[in-house]
């Protein structure tokens, strides 16, 4: 979701920057501009002082304004925020019974659970991710299945088979996962 916010805003913020440079650029060099455009001369200003003052004696200004820019800082946070934090958790704490623990390589963890549910009977390819703590991990798993495949029987053997044998090699007391399935894309076979 976060590569698709960063997409819209550089693009929002692209398109509002090259219209507004490209009117100011195009004024400035004493092309013709519309008669609707404000800027119509090359010594003129962007906000004139009456602009600029309009508002100050109004009751409703400041809050206004202190108020916009709040939100604007708080998304601008988030924003920050998301972009600090990692997608992908990079190493798993193992209980190895000494009480220090051991390190397994997140991405580790992640091929196996891939190959053991690419394996199963019906599917096509298996793609995992770990995300959340290292000491509490969760698995997003994409099975891409075939189209003889039950899914049913597919979620068993993924649950049964690799997520429990992830646990269990890891140590963890459990290890939720989100699954998501989508068949393979197959031309329709004939009938005689």
């Amino acid at each position: 979701m976060i590569t698709t916010v960063n997409r819209v805003l550089l693009g929002l913020a692209g398109l509002v920057l090259l219209v507004l440079g490209g009117a100011v650029l195009a004024t400035g060099l004493g092309l013709s501009v519309p008669s609707w455009w404000p800027f119509d001369g090359k010594g003129d200003v962007l906000l004139s002082e009456a602009d600029r003052t309009r508002w100050r004696d109004e009751g409703w200004w400041w809050p206004t304004v202190i108020a916009v820019l709040a939100v604007l800082v708080v998304l601008a946070l988030w924003w920050l925020l998301a972009q600090l934090r990692r997608g992908r958790l990079s190493e798993v704490l193992v209980d190895s019974g000494d009480g220090e623990g051991a390190l397994l390589r997140g991405r580790a963890l992640e091929g196996a659970l891939a190959d053991e549910a690419g394996a199963l009977d019906g599917v096509a390819d298996a793609k995992v991710a770990l995300t959340g703590r290292r000491t509490a991990p969760r698995a997003r798993v994409r099975l891409l299945m075939e189209p003889h495949a039950a899914p049913g029987t597919a979620l068993r053997g993924l649950s049964e088979g690799a997520l429990a044998h992830a646990r269990t090699s890891a140590g963890l007391e459990e290890l939720p996962a989100e699954v998501r399935l989508r068949a393979v894309k197959h031309r329709a076979e004939r009938v005689n």
